[in-house]
């Protein structure tokens, strides 16, 4: 549900805070006790403590650099969006991944504010743009009907002469299409896509992207689901990387795929992490920011 670099556990941030000389008992049985710092020393030599610690101290950091540029009620949009997506499984979904409503709006801003820290400190270069731009193809909206054989959509193709609008093509679908999914609305894909689609066959994905604006296939586009014809919608067209749009639209693909990747965000978060000047102040927890910085380069430390 979030991104992996970014995941915590929640319900230990409190623990992870007392202090480690406290005395103060924590739960009690018959004849003993365990005491706050009985139960910090076991807590931070666990991955999962370890790994919440990470996470406040990354999302601090984050916070405290870029917290003007991101608003509540953007949070608020995004964990609506994500709350609609999953509908009624989305409670247990949460639960499942250790999240309580308040703790996932949480991981969603620094979510949020990760992406900002990218987009500060990380610039695509020309070169990344112009590889980019040659596998570009812009946001596009399609209808298509989805028969069983070539002479079935071969007979289709031949109605829309004469006819090629989209409420025609609609018809046409709700009475032939085998798509459940899109025949009782025009034969609709649900959303736009572009080339960084990964849910589309990549065949139907080629055949739609050649398509003007109001074009049809002429012919039949064989896929391991059956034969498609595809009308285009929407195509505003490739543009060119003169045109800020569409040098803006490339650079988010690239922002996209680097926000994904493992390696680009730790160098990013490591970044921020040094220009906060983090102190680890427990020498046995000196290396909880490795995976960022390094053994050893995370901080200064000292003995509690």
């Amino acid at each position: 549900m979030m991104k992996k670099w970014i995941l915590g556990f929640t319900g230990l941030a409190v623990a992870v805070l007392l202090a480690g000389c406290s005395s103060s008992t924590v739960a009690s049985m018959k004849g003993d006790k365990i005491t706050q710092k009985e139960y910090y020393d076991a807590l931070k030599k666990s991955s999962a403590g370890q790994q919440e610690l990470r996470t406040l101290i990354v999302s601090k950091a984050l916070e405290q650099q870029y917290g003007d540029k991101v608003s509540s009620a953007k949070v608020k949009k995004q964990f609506n969006a994500m709350k609609a997506q999953y509908g009624s499984t989305f409670d247990s979904t949460l639960s499942q991944n250790g999240y309580t409503e308040s703790s996932f709006k949480d991981q969603i801003r620094t979510s949020m504010l990760s992406e900002v820290a990218l987009k500060d400190l990380k610039k695509p270069t020309t070169k990344q743009i112009k590889k980019q731009y040659k596998s570009y193809e812009p946001k596009i909206e399609v209808q298509h009907i989805l028969v069983k054989t070539k002479a079935q959509a071969e007979k289709i193709i031949s109605q829309l002469k004469g006819h090629n609008t989209t409420a025609y093509f609609g018809k046409l679908a709700k009475k032939n299409s085998t798509d459940t999914g899109t025949k009782n609305n025009e034969g609709k894909i649900g959303s736009s896509f572009d080339n960084t689609d990964t849910q589309l066959d990549s065949t139907f994905k080629a055949a739609a992207f050649k398509l003007k604006q109001g074009e049809y296939t002429t012919t039949p586009v064989k896929t391991s689901y059956g034969y498609h014809i595809i009308r285009s919608i929407k195509n505003p067209g490739k543009g060119s990387l003169s045109d800020k749009a569409t040098k803006k639209a490339v650079s988010d693909q690239i922002y996209t795929t680097w926000e994904s990747d493992t390696t680009v965000m730790n160098k990013v978060i490591a970044k921020v992490l040094k220009k906060a000047n983090v102190q680890i102040k427990d020498s046995d927890l000196k290396n909880v920011l490795s995976t960022y910085l390094g053994t050893s380069s995370s901080s200064s430390t000292s003995s509690n």
